[in-house]
């Protein structure tokens, strides 16, 4: 397994990512592997790495770079200013600087569709990408993904109309910040749109529950979305 720290020039700076991809074989479909709040960690590193071996060209990028460097979090840091560094419309020429750097890599099939996966804050952002981008994006993962459903106009759940990707949810039990009201939003929008999707209510499990280290992780609920993203990533992604 490759891995390595590399940096990609975006037009607001350089953007700290790591790579993953199995050393042999290849070329490799692209996934997108989105961070979740508390940012890159021990834990997410080696869901990306899990994520590549089984066949796949993995990024991982900082999304804080547009305010402070690239670290591990700490008590001292101001989450949710870091978080306010985050958008749906920044996520785009994000991704386009990812796959752009990915096409000169030989491991990186970049003529087949991606993939993407966010955690948390970053479930919006892999529903701006598959609405944005829907020619490129054949499927995307929000685990615990919050605030997929607000009241604003502009409230992912508004803008999916564009979506061509196969869409996946693991929704996290009594979580405010994507409530089982807000599922059902959700599952009423996808299914209007006749979105190619699947929700799974993990019942149990918090947000928070997929990357292990922490004191949510879920187990059962962690390695049955490991299930679906594998499965759905199979029949999309070549």
């Amino acid at each position: 397994m490759i891995e390595r720290r590399v940096e990609i020039e975006t037009p607001d700076g350089s953007m700290t990512t790591f790579e993953f991809h199995p050393e042999e074989g290849g070329p490799y479909p692209i996934v997108l592997y989105l961070m979740d709040a508390p940012s890159i960690r021990p834990g997410l590193m080696d869901m990306a790495s899990r994520l590549a071996t089984a066949g796949y060209y993995v990024l991982m990028p900082y999304l804080y770079y547009r305010v402070s460097p690239y670290h591990e979090l700490g008590e001292d840091d101001d989450r949710r200013a870091l978080m306010q560094s985050v958008t749906r419309h920044g996520i785009i020429p994000d991704a386009e600087a990812m796959l752009e750097f990915a096409s000169h890599n030989d491991k990186a099939d970049s003529d087949g569709k991606i993939g993407a996966v966010g955690f948390c804050m970053s479930g919006p952002l892999v529903m701006a990408l598959a609405q944005t981008m829907p020619d490129k994006v054949g499927a995307i993962a929000s685990l615990h993904g919050a605030w997929v459903v607000t009241h604003e106009d502009d409230s992912p759940h508004r803008q999916i109309d564009r979506i061509k990707a196969e869409v996946y949810f693991g929704w996290a039990d009594e979580d405010p910040t994507a409530t089982v009201d807000d599922m059902k939003v959700m599952d009423q929008a996808m299914s209007d749109a006749g979105i190619n999707y699947r929700i799974d209510f993990m019942e149990g499990a918090m947000h928070g529950f997929a990357p292990p280290g922490g004191e949510r992780y879920h187990r059962q609920a962690a390695e049955k979305h490991w299930e679906r993203v594998h499965s759905m990533f199979r029949r999309n992604l070549g």
